[in-house]
């Protein structure tokens, strides 16, 4: 790690020449964000990724979700949600105000819906844990909730409001972040690494999503998941103003509202690594979001697309230095959640860079969880072989994500939200 006193590098010289203090690899939400908190404490700091952003953020709705994400069995996970949403309005003022941007940050909150009896006798099951757990969820009738948005559908039978789940257009924050990077002194060098031996720095940081597993042995796998777009007739904004996440007859969705008209419906949850877009799942996703709110049967259908989440074992992140090399630290392995964690990520790996004091809230999501899965050839420093041309790690490009996620999302054991 660098120096504890983040103040003893503002004098570090910026060259062009000079080997940088940080290396991030992975331009997605995550390293852009590691990169700017780490440039702003006066390091030399160099991103590589050709495309920022062209990975699973693009794809990705923006939910931050602390709440509706709060599954059984993930009390761990869930207070470090719970944590970063509660740094995003700080985060949001901060990069807005450094960069002028608008990056779509609202806060109206999020209505959780079951449309028939079945499908609201399973979300109360999750919303009486989620109450147990002392999360601010705040069950509504029917007419409570069409009181909230008129625009659902009459067969809802009820609702609750998470009036804390907010969300922000991760199109926005993406290229805001990379501003706000650029702006204190870091460089975005429009590359791929291939192997180790193309990152030269003091530190290195490993979010590279998915192409992090070659990079450093860790047991990061891509997780599909399919998204649409849709865009309000004539121009206008969207007939509704909240997050809706849904359950409707066993389907299980998710509709986000946009300023402009946009509405993004999402996401199928499929252990693949392909990035095809099926009809049967545009007809699933298409049938539940109309039963939910028919008005959107009017709406044009502008983007059909699919992304690849960063998973893995126990569906946590992975965050700290890889076991054996302290010069490394890892940031990936976000999985759903690759957004809203964006805050604390970055703040734990910036402390971590500058020997700074970190947050122990950090401590459950360290690598050496899965130090048993990583053989001695494996770890960053000896590069996996297999990657084909193209396949570049730290890349956007399409058999990898860049640690950003999609959204508020799911695996083959949860809700394909």
């Amino acid at each position: 790690m660098l120096a504890g006193d983040p103040s003893s590098t503002a004098g570090v010289s910026r060259g062009p020449f000079l080997t940088p203090d940080v290396a991030v690899v992975g331009g997605g939400p995550i390293g852009l964000a590691i990169a700017w908190r780490c440039a702003a404490r006066g390091l030399r700091v160099v991103v590589h990724d050709p495309a920022p952003g062209s990975g699973a953020s693009h794809a990705a709705a923006g939910m931050l979700a602390p709440v509706a994400e709060a599954y059984f069995g993930e009390q761990e996970l869930t207070a470090l949600l719970t944590e970063s949403a509660a740094r995003w309005p700080a985060f949001a003022a901060e990069l807005t105000e450094a960069t002028g941007a608008d990056i779509g940050y609202r806060t109206e909150g999020t209505l959780m819906v079951g449309l028939t009896a079945d499908d609201l006798a399973e979300a109360r099951r999750l919303w009486a844990y989620q109450q147990g757990l002392g999360l601010p969820v705040t069950p509504l009738r029917p007419s409570q909730l069409r009181d909230r948005e008129p625009a659902l559908a009459v067969r809802v039978r009820g609702g609750a409001l998470a009036a804390t789940d907010h969300q922000v257009d991760p199109r926005r924050l993406v290229p805001a972040l990379r501003l706000a990077a650029e702006r204190a002194g870091a460089t975005v060098v429009p590359e791929p690494v291939r192997t180790p031996a193309d990152v030269r720095a003091r530190v290195t940081v490993i979010a590279a999503g998915c192409g992090a597993a070659a990079l450093t042995g860790l047991p990061v796998r891509p997780v599909k998941g399919q998204v649409l777009r849709l865009r309000a007739p004539d121009g206008g904004p969207p007939g509704f103003r909240h997050v809706i996440r849904g359950y409707a007859d066993g389907e299980h969705v998710y509709l986000v509202p946009r300023d402009d008209g946009e509405v993004v419906v999402g996401a199928t949850v499929e252990e693949r690594s392909d990035l095809a877009v099926g009809a049967g799942a545009v007809l699933r996703l298409l049938r539940a979001a109309t039963d939910l709110l028919p008005e959107l049967a009017e709406y044009d259908l502008v983007e059909a697309i699919a992304g690849l989440r960063p998973g893995t074992p126990d569906n946590a992140p992975i965050l700290g230095p890889l076991p054996g090399r302290p010069d490394v630290l890892v940031a990936t392995g976000h999985h759903r959640h690759g957004i809203v964690l964006t805050p604390v990520t970055a703040d734990l790996i910036t402390d971590l860079v500058t020997g700074a004091t970190v947050d122990t809230i950090g401590r459950p999501f360290r690598p050496e969880r899965f130090a048993a899965d990583v053989g001695p050839g494996d770890r960053f420093g000896a590069f996996v072989a297999d990657a084909g041309p193209g396949e570049g790690f730290g890349t956007s490009a399409a058999h990898v994500g860049p640690g950003d996620g999609l959204g508020a999302s799911g695996d083959a054991t949860r809700p394909a939200q």
